[in-house]
């Protein structure tokens, strides 16, 4: 298989290493990393399984080795390239380039037992940060708004700079929680109010992924056993959390996507909130924090042993609240085991 990759996620997965600047080719039994001289030193000693060559021409670089290997056809993801990039290549060279849309997310749904490894041990790093997160948040959060929060979420979410972060943390209070991607604002936390935090850590590049939905007080943790004192609010908890725990309990490898989907969505929509459940129950996690499986009511993608992905229901009601729970799974002998 001849195939060519630009995203640095796709080329780490190939060879162990990537830069913002880099070229990886396989043409049939040869690989090949191509950088320029700012890596050189990092690219010779991490890259593993492909030759390392070093010049600042990556596509004129690339060209010339298509040439030489003789390679008629390359397999490329669209989504990777930009216009000029895919020009410089295709305008140079009579290489008959194929577009396969998600190509390396395709290669990697199925987890190796080293990914599993790391992906759980992402998963616990981010479940203790949760905690370290609660304790700041009990000692220190009264009174700051959602900007000073995201901002010591950060913080306790990468071990002071430790680990880098999956995404940017979403911190949310009352209904600003009730938009899926909450940018911060300035409204401030108190006793009783809800606070949902969706955020996770990297550790060895692989993501971890979380989401609790709490009400603040002097003792609150991020346990999903949690009392609200609206009754509203409780009700669509109590229906998101046995979503979330039915979903995870009754997936199986061989379901089809769209099957896990319904297992939450449909406690949701029967207890009367399913207009308020606006986005998938899940998304596959990796080397990127959105990869394939997609856990959609559209999906026919059939689950296997081996996947990672989330199981994320919400209710989401304009004006009022919103609330999602979310903990990441691997189908492990055919069932689902939290990570």
């Amino acid at each position: 298989m001849n195939y060519m990759l630009k995203d640095e996620n796709a080329i780490y997965y190939e060879c162990g290493y990537s830069c913002d600047n880099a070229l990886y080719l396989r043409a049939g039994s040869e690989a090949f990393f191509i950088t320029d001289s700012r890596y050189t030193i990092e690219a010779q000693e991490r890259v593993r399984d492909a030759q390392v060559i070093i010049d600042g021409d990556l596509y004129g670089t690339a060209v010339k080795l298509l040439e030489k290997t003789k390679v008629k056809k390359v397999i490329f993801d669209p989504k990777e390239w930009s216009v000029a990039g895919y020009e410089k290549l295709s305008l140079h060279s009579k290489i008959d380039f194929k577009p396969v849309v998600d190509y390396s997310h395709k290669k990697r749904i199925i987890k190796r037992d080293d990914e599993l490894k790391i992906l759980a041990k992402a998963a616990r790093l981010g479940a203790k940060a949760f905690k370290n997160l609660a304790k700041a948040f009990r000692e220190e959060g009264v009174g700051k708004d959602e900007f000073g929060l995201t901002y010591m979420a950060r913080a306790a979410l990468s071990n002071f700079g430790k680990y880098e972060l999956s995404f940017a943390p979403i911190v949310a209070l009352g209904a600003n929680a009730a938009k899926p991607h909450a940018m911060p604002t300035d409204d401030a936390l108190h006793k009783n109010d809800l606070l949902l935090v969706d955020a996770g850590l990297k550790y060895k590049r692989y993501c971890s992924d979380r989401t609790r939905t709490v009400r603040f007080g002097k003792n609150f943790t991020f346990s999903t056993k949690q009392a609200f004192k609206n009754k509203e609010m409780q009700k669509a908890y109590d229906t998101v959390l046995k979503a979330h725990d039915n979903a995870i309990k009754k997936a199986r490898s061989g379901m089809k996507a769209r099957e896990v989907d319904a297992l939450a969505r449909d406690i949701i929509t029967k207890a009367g909130f399913g207009e308020y459940f606006v986005h998938s129950t899940g998304h596959g996690v990796g080397l990127d924090i959105h990869e394939m499986p997609y856990v959609s009511n559209k999906s026919d993608t059939i689950i296997e042993d081996g996947m990672v992905y989330t199981i994320e229901p919400g209710i989401y009601i304009p004006g009022k609240f919103g609330i999602r729970i979310e903990d990441m799974v691997a189908m492990v002998g055919g069932k689902a085991i939290v990570l």
